[in-house]
C-alpha cells in the first residue's frame, strides 16, 4: 500500500525552514508552479521518501517565516498537497496552554477545535474553482481523522515522548495574543490549547478528501496563568527550537507507521462523505 500514500507535511512556526533538509528531499517544486485555482502555496514544495512513502513537504508561513497567520493561502496550500498525489496531512503546530495539565514542552494531537478567525477562506465551495462545484456542508465530528491522530500518539510513545491524546484547540484570527480576559473565556469555553493557524486548515483539508491530523506542542501558558511570564513570540520560538528533534521525529515514525496499514477504506469513506455532503443538484 506504501506505493498508494503520499503523506503531506505541514510545517509550522520553528519548523518550516528546515524540514526538508532534515527529511533529505530531493526534488522541488517551485511555489510558481505549484499554483492552483485558489492562489499560490506559501512556500515551494519538497518531495522526499521515507521508507518507501512518498511525501511532500510545504512551510506553512513560508521562507523565513514572513507571512502572518491571516495572510496564509490556506486553501492553495491544501489545494497543492492534493494535486501533488497526497492521501495524507500531517500537521505541525506551536499553541498556547489553556490548563495546568499541559505544560511547556508537552506534545498534544487534538481531536476538536473551535473556530474564532473571522477573516479567512474557509471553504473551497464558493465558485472559485469549477473542481469544488455546489454547496458541500462537511461534517466536522470527528474534526481530525481518528486513525491518523491514533498512530501520532502510537509514534510518540513508541519513540518514549509524553503525548495527550486528545484536546480542543482555540484558534484565533491573530496575529495578536490573546487579551487575559480572552484568555480565560477561551479556559471556560473548554479550550485546551489556542493558536492561529489549525482553522481552516483542519476542514479544508476534510473538504478536500485527505486524512489530516495535527501534533501540538504547547510554548506557553498564553496570559491566563498569574504565576507566569505574558506569552512573547520570541519566547515561542525559543521553546519550540528546543523540542524539535521531538517533532521531526515523531512526524518520521508516524510516516513508517502508516506505510503498514491498508488506506484505501478510509480514503474511499471520506470521499464518500464529501460526495454525500453536497446538497447541490448533480443535474
Amino acid at each position: 500500500m506504501a506505493n498508494q500514500i503520499k503523506v503531506g507535511i505541514i510545517g509550522g512556526s520553528g519548523l518550516g525552514d528546515s524540514l526538508h533538509k532534515t527529511f533529505n528531499c530531493n526534488n522541488t517544486i517551485s511555489r510558481e508552479n505549484a499554483k492552483n485555482d485558489f492562489g499560490y502555496p506559501s512556500s515551494d514544495l519538497y518531495y522526499g521518501c521515507i521508507d518507501g512513502v512518498n511525501i511532500v513537504l510545504l512551510s506553512r508561513h513560508g521562507a523565513g517565516h514572513k507571512i502572518n497567520p491571516t495572510g496564509v493561502n490556506y486553501r492553495a496550500n491544501i489545494e497543492a498537497l492534493r494535486l501533488a498525489g497526497c492521501t495524507h496531512i500531517l500537521a505541525s503546530t506551536a499553541c498556547g496552554s489553556l490548563t495546568e495539565s499541559i505544560s511547556r514542552g508537552q506534545l498534544v494531537v487534538p481531536d476538536s477545535f473551535i473556530d474564532r478567525t473571522f477573516s479567512r477562506k474557509n471553504t473551497f465551495y464558493d465558485g472559485t474553482s469549477v473542481k469544488y462545484s455546489g454547496v458541500c456542508h462537511i461534517p466536522m465530528e470527528p474534526a481530525f481523522d481518528p486513525r491518523t491522530s491514533e498512530i501520532l500518539i502510537q509514534a510518540a510513545k513508541k519513540l518514549g515522548y509524553n503525548i495527550r491524546k486528545g484536546g480542543t484547540v482555540v484558534t484565533i484570527e491573530g496575529p495578536r495574543f490573546s487579551s487575559k480576559a480572552e484568555s480565560n473565556a477561551l479556559r471556560l469555553w473548554g479550550g485546551h490549547l489556542v493558536n492561529m493557524t489549525i482553522c481552516p486548515e483542519v476542514f479544508l483539508a476534510k473538504e478536500a478528501g485527505l486524512l489530516y491530523a495535527a501534533v501540538a506542542m504547547a510554548t506557553d501558558y498564553d496570559c491566563w496563568r498569574d504565576c507566569e511570564d505574558n506569552v512573547h513570540a520570541a519566547d515561542v520560538v525559543v521553546v519550540f527550537k528546543q523540542n524539535i528533534d521531538k517533532i521531526t521525529n515523531v512526524l518520521l515514525e508516524t510516516v513508517k507507521i502508516i506505510r503498514s496499514g491498508e488506506w484505501k477504506q478510509d480514503i474511499n469513506k471520506l470521499k464518500d462523505l464529501i460526495e454525500s455532503s453536497n446538497v447541490s443538484s448533480k443535474d
